[in-house]
């Protein structure tokens, strides 16, 4: 019960220090258009302004739980960015006269202004007023884009979980080798991730849309999906969707095998923030593969 006391103490005096934050901060507006609200008037601690279209400090919630703030009737609302700076934004309404300095030489009738406070973790910054275009949310603008990569940056993207051709095998000249990959959601997808910054989400979905085998004798291989997995009823025959068939022995690579890379291209399709775009990330796994000749026994 104890500390429930202590914590409610605590809200309120930071609550009761926000408003007379605001109070102050919109006294000069207050007195320069009545002459009749002070900063010390026991009303307008309480947050009943004699002129009351300007005033505000109503119910300000300075986001330490997390909800929005309100003046006037408005709602604000909090954010926490990447600086670890947690910010109400109240909005004032109706909106101040011309004169009003914050308004910085901006029209009224096309921008809104906010109450901003901020606070790190207990320590309280510099309150201050923010203009921004009318019906433009007042928290930072952020690039979906930025948001996207930061999506796709949090995902575990793997080169190919290579199932063919496999490192411990061994294959023959002349014979067709089929190339596969087993899929996963890091390795071959689809695999999905959201990322969220001052107000805007942007959810992200990656697939593998190609994978590029460079087969260590000079020859590549594209292959617009996973392979097909070898049956034993193919016999002799090629793969439909992607193969390779190595026409000398791997004796004269530098290890004795040849040096197989493939090369996974991770196309990306995002959406958020009222955009839409696309990425590409590549992601590439080795393998050793042993190559030799038919031994004829006499």
């Amino acid at each position: 019960m104890g500390d429930e006391m202590d914590g409610h103490r605590v809200n309120s005096s930071r609550s009761s220090l926000l408003t007379r934050r605001i109070t102050v901060l919109t006294g000069s507006l207050v007195l320069a258009t009545a002459g009749t609200a002070y900063a010390d008037d026991p009303d307008v601690d309480a947050g009943k302004c004699h002129v009351v279209e300007f005033c505000v400090g109503v119910g300000v919630d300075d986001g330490s739980n997390g909800s929005g703030g309100q003046a006037g009737g408005s709602q604000g609302g909090g954010d926490s960015s990447a600086s670890g700076l947690n910010c109400t934004y109240t909005k004032i309404e109706p909106k101040p006269p011309a004169e009003h300095p914050a308004w910085n030489g901006k029209d009224p009738e096309k921008y809104d202004m906010y109450f901003m406070s901020c606070s790190d973790g207990g320590v309280d910054n510099p309150a201050s007023f923010v203009v921004v275009p009318e019906g433009q949310p007042p928290v930072p603008q952020v690039d979906p884009r930025e948001l996207a990569q930061r999506a796709v940056d949090s995902m575990t993207l793997l080169g190919p979980d290579i199932a063919s051709p496999r490192a411990a095998g061994k294959y023959t000249v002349g014979v067709p080798m089929w190339m596969w990959v087993n899929q996963g959601a890091t390795t071959y997808g689809p695999n999905t991730a959201s990322a969220s910054a001052g107000g805007v989400t942007v959810t992200a979905t990656a697939k593998v849309s190609k994978i590029v085998w460079h087969m260590g004798d000079g020859a590549s291989v594209t292959c617009s999906g996973p392979g097909t997995s070898y049956q034993a009823s193919a016999g002799m025959t090629q793969s439909p969707t992607c193969g390779h068939v190595y026409s000398k022995t791997s004796s004269t690579a530098q290890t004795g095998k040849y040096p197989v890379t493939a090369a996974s291209t991770w196309t990306i399709d995002w959406q958020g923030g009222g955009q839409a775009g696309q990425l590409t990330e590549v992601r590439q796994t080795n393998v050793q593969v042993s190559v030799g000749e038919v031994q004829v026994v006499r």
